[in-house]
Parts: C-alpha cells; structure tokens; sequence
C-alpha cells in the first residue's frame, strides 16, 4: 500500500521532468529563430570588427586560402620524403616518418601565420586555419588507409569501390572540417549567435550530415564486404555486417538531431566531437578487420612467437577498448561531472577493469593461438579444401580444442572473480558456495560424473579421433564432436548421434593405421585358376602404380587362390591392404580392373545359387 503513493510520485516527477524539456524546447527554438532574425545586423557587426581591427576581410580570406595550400604542399612533400626513405622499413618508422611531418608543417604553418598575420587576431585565425589543416590531412590519410587495408585479402588491390567509399567520406570529412575552421574563426572575431548557428547548422551541419548519408547509402554493399572481412567468419560477423549501413545511417541521423536539440535548449555540442564520435563510430569495424588481417597473418606465420601472435589477436580488443574511452571521454566524463560523480574514483575503477580485461584477453589469445596453430599444423591446407576439415586428426588435434575450451572458461571465471574484486565485492562467499554446490551435483549426478570420468580414460586410451569412423554398442559413424560429456558421431546417411561417455560400451575403430579388404569371385568350375591368378597380380600391378591410390595402398591386390567349391562353382578369394578409410576407392578400382580382365579373357562369373527352403517344399 505504501509502494503506491511513491510510484504514482515518481510517475508524476517524471512527467513534470518532460513537461519542463518540452518548455525548455519551445523557449530554446524561439530564441534561435529571434537570433536568427537578426543575422543581417550581426554581419554588419562583424565587418565593423575588421574595420577596427584594420584588416580585409577578403585579404584575411585569400591569406587563410595561402596558408593552407602551403601546410599542405608541406605536408604532402615531407611525407613523401619520408616514404621513400622508409620504405623498406617496418611500419611504425613509416608511422612515425608521418608524425614528424605533420609537426613539420605545423611549425612552418605557424611561421607563416607569424609572418602574415598584421594583427593578433589574423594571426590566430591563420594558426586555427593551420590545425585544421593538418588535423583535415592526418584524418583524410588515416580513413583511407583504415578503409582500404580492411577490404579481404581476395579483392584486389586497390579496390575501386572502396575508392568511392573513401572519396564520398574524405568530401563530408572535408566538409565538416572546413566548417569547423569557419565557426572557430566567426568565434574569435565575435559573431554573434544568430550568424554562428546559421553557419553550425544550415552551412555545416545539415550538408555534412547529408554528405555523410549519401556516401555511406551509395557504397553500402562496400561497407558490407569490409566489414564482414575474410572468411570464415561467424555468424554474428556477417549479420552485423548485412545491417551495418542501416546502423551508421541510423546514428548519423540521432546525432545530427541529438545536436539540434542541445543546440536548442542552450547546450551547444563542440563540432570537433561530433565529428571525432562519427569517424570513431563508421571507422572501429574497418578498423578492426584491418587489425584481424594482420593478426591473422602473424597466426599463420611460423617465425611469429605465440606471445607476439597472441598480442597481435588483442590489439583488436585493445582497440575496442580505445574507443570507448576516447567516446566516454567525449561524452559520459561531462555528464559524471554534472551529476556530481567523483571522477577520480571512477576512472580508477575503470582503468582497472580495463587493465583485467587486456590480460584476460590476451591469455585468451594465447590458447586461441595455440589452437590455431596445431589445427594450421593438422590440416594445413584447410582453406584450399575444405573437405580436409573433417579429415581424421592425430591425438593432439583431437584434444586441443577441448583443453582450449576449458582453458578459456577457467580464465575467463578468473577475471569476473578479478572484477568484482575489484569494485569492492567480498568473492568469498560466493566462491564457497560455488563450492558446496559443486560438492552437491557431484553426489547428486553421479551419471554426469560416470560421463565425465568415463570420457577422460576414453581420450587417455586415444579410443577414438576427431574424423574417425568408429562403432559403438548403440551407433556407429564418422566422430563430428567431442565434448566434456559426450562425442557426437555422423552417420553416412546424415544422422548424428550424440551418445554419453558412459553408455559407449565397447569401441571399434575403423580409421586406425591399415585395413585388410577380402575379395570374393564365384567363376565356373573350368575356370583356369592359374590365369586368373596371373591376370589379379597384373591389376595388382596396374593399380599399384595408379598414382590417384597408389599412396593409399599398402600391399598390392593379389589372389589367394581357390577358397572352396561350392555348387559347381569355384569361390576364388584375393586381398588388398590400404590406409583406413581409403579402401573403398581401391576396391572401386579393383572391382572394374577384374570386370574388364574377366570379360576380355572369356571368364564367366557364376551368380551365388538361390538356397531352396525344405521346409516350403
């Protein structure tokens, strides 16, 4: 009953909460439509500001147009320069050839802002030209090489629709640049608000919104390639991938909104966040698929250490982490602040978190990369064939995937245990419970516990393989999975069946080492034993050196002679020895050989007599 007056409070806070918005919205539009009536006075205003300051504003105009084409060409030469002397270099020499030649061009930016600007606003304003300039360079160069290098291994290089993906988002990123160097420099000769949110808005946000809609909706099948990336990959890959330029357009449409409407109620958003948010939102899964790229080059390469390759796998996460510290910096540190958090705690919470999850991933890496390794080293040639996958494996790679699993979830309980720790929780308790309520299902399920250990003298006797064909007292076919508790087996005729440990009974493995393949033949009584024992050593022979089985075969096929008589008719027996699970190819080839020899040299074969029944009679 007390609950009810406290909820009906809360609705009614809630509801006089939106009703003051909806207020703040409507008195918020009102006075931008005012400031907006009065553009024509304040630009009256700003020319009497370069009238007193004495400077031209069509001669500060064609020093800014100067002074970024002399930034950039100095740019664009150092940064040349550099390339071609790093180029056989590693990459971060290449990395940071670059880093020096922006700060080259910052510094001759700066001197040549000195040197033309008359006054100290000129001169600030050619220096706020400059930082746009080489910020516009370092951003265009950076989105380009992200979006190509994310683009899979099979396209070719460069790809000519990721060009226009890059050429679509260099004009909306240019755009959005130059009007942010526009409305800094309205701000420092002190226009007013009704001409800066006329430039914010109808010169700079609504075009570079629609620029940016337009390039990512013309190259929308671009960005679906991309950032799918390689195959294989998972299925929630490819489905982010399908719904990912719906997702960009979707948030370009919120933010474009979202700072409309602070805009309104007097809580402008700096255009550098905005565009630093976007190219962080459209740019993470390029960039994280040209980082998977490369992992997955250090992975495949045999002088890459485990450590350096695992390392490589966590940059990905590294870079997620990135990010959202770079966006939580942007936009949850000033609300914290706002309502009253204490920063200080929080960012130490969080950098230890941060700092747990790089471990945890990287130990995860680390047995991911084992994995990979020993099945790289199982099947390596398992992208050219993909058959090879359900190949039978040795002993290592049938137990490695389970070893990795139960690593990677003993690490994994490892760090949401190093989590709540800490944030302050007492995991003492929790881990004793944890523990009387194993101690209870291991009383409790004593035919999970009789799989389990059943399971584990299975895979120390090496019973059976991932891709072996075994049979089991209550099913048979090819081993597809094994898990903790059980092992799941594929019949050829497509049904699986999962089958406990403890109820597998005895095992017979038909893909062990070398099998033995008899042959029966039913021929006429007159048959010429010694021809065809001659005509079995020459399709003995002959198959022996058929270079599609003679890998596969182990001792050639030959006769065995007369095994009985039976009817009137001779039953003649031969053999072959080959590799398990390679006989029926062979014996396919065996059996025309003996057709045609048969045929050739007049050697009737006799069909088995139908056994009358005496009891019918």
């Amino acid at each position: 009953m007390d609950s009810e007056p406290a909820i009906a409070k809360d609705v009614t806070s809630m509801i006089t909460g939106v009703g003051q918005i909806d207020d703040r919205l409507v008195a918020g539009l009102h006075s931008r439509m005012t400031a907006l009536s009065g553009v024509s006075a304040e630009i009256q205003s700003l020319r009497d500001a370069f009238s007193a300051a004495g400077v031209s504003p069509f001669l500060l105009i064609f020093q800014i147009i100067l002074v970024v084409a002399f930034v950039a060409g100095v740019f664009i030469w150092v940064s040349r320069r550099f390339r071609r002397a790093t180029a056989d270099r590693s990459f971060w020499r290449r990395f940071f050839a670059g880093v020096a030649a922006a700060i080259v061009a910052l510094l001759a930016g700066f001197i040549a802002a000195r040197l033309l600007g008359r006054t100290d606003l000129a001169m600030r304003t050619l220096r706020v030209w400059t930082v746009v300039t080489i910020a516009g360079g370092i951003t265009l160069f950076t989105v380009r090489h992200v979006l190509m290098a994310s683009m899979p291994p099979a396209f070719p290089k460069p790809s000519v629709h990721m060009a226009a993906l890059v050429r679509g988002l260099s004009i909306a990123i240019g755009w959005a640049l130059v009007g942010i160097g526009l409305i800094t420099t309205l701000h420092l000769w002190g226009a007013g608000s009704g001409l800066m949110d006329l430039t914010g808005s109808g010169l700079v946000g609504v075009p570079a919104f629609l620029l940016f809609v337009v390039a990512v909706w013309r190259n929308k099948r671009t960005m679906v390639v991309a950032v799918a990336g390689s195959r294989p990959r998972s299925h929630w890959r490819g489905r982010l991938a399908r719904a990912w330029p719906a997702i960009v357009i979707a948030f370009l449409i919120v933010t474009f909104f979202t700072t409309e409407a602070a805009q309104t109620l007097g809580m402008p958003i700096p255009g550098s966040a905005i565009l630093l948010t976007a190219l962080i939102f459209i740019a993470t899964p390029h960039l994280d698929t040209m980082i998977s790229h490369w992992a997955q080059r250090g992975l495949e390469s045999p002088d890459t250490s485990i450590a350096v390759a695992a390392g490589m796998q966590t940059a990905r996460f590294a870079i997620l982490v990135i990010m959202l510290a770079l966006l939580e910096t942007l936009w949850a540190t000033p609300l914290a602040v706002g309502l009253g958090f204490g920063l200080q705690s929080v960012a130490t919470n969080v950098f230890d978190m941060a700092l747990i999850a790089l471990g945890t991933a990287f130990l995860w890496n680390v047995i991911g990369t084992i994995t990979g390794r020993a099945l790289l080293a199982e099947v390596p040639t398992l992208g050219a064939n993909p058959e090879a996958l359900s190949a039978p494996r040795s002993r290592l790679g049938t137990l490695v995937p389970l070893l990795s699993g139960v690593g990677k979830s003993t690490i994994l309980s490892l760090a949401m245990l190093s989590v709540l720790v800490t944030i302050g929780v007492n995991v003492w308790p929790l881990i004793t419970g944890l523990s009387v309520f194993g101690l209870a299902v291991g009383f409790g399920s004593q035919t999970l516990v009789k799989d389990v250990v059943s399971g584990l003298f299975f895979l120390i006797d090496d019973a059976f393989r991932f891709g072996e064909y075994i049979e089991t007292s209550g099913a048979k076919g090819t081993v597809e999975k094994i898990s903790i508790r059980s092992v799941s087996l594929r019949h050829q005729r497509g049904a699986l069946a999962t089958i406990p440990y403890g109820q597998i009974g005895k095992i017979q493995n038909y893909s062990r080492d070398w099998v033995i393949e008899k042959l029966m033949f039913r021929v006429a009584f007159d048959t010429d034993v010694e021809l065809v024992r001659k005509l079995f050593k020459k399709i003995g022979q002959e198959i022996a050196e058929d270079p599609e089985v003679a890998e596969d075969l182990l001792e050639p096929f030959k006769s065995q002679g007369i095994a009985e008589v039976e009817d009137g008719t001779l039953v003649i027996t031969a053999k072959f020895k080959a590799k398990a699970g390679k006989q029926t190819m062979i014996r396919r080839a065996v059996m025309v050989a003996v057709h045609r020899a048969f045929r050739e040299n007049g050697i009737q074969a006799v069909s088995k007599p139908m056994t009358s029944n005496p009891a019918a009679a």
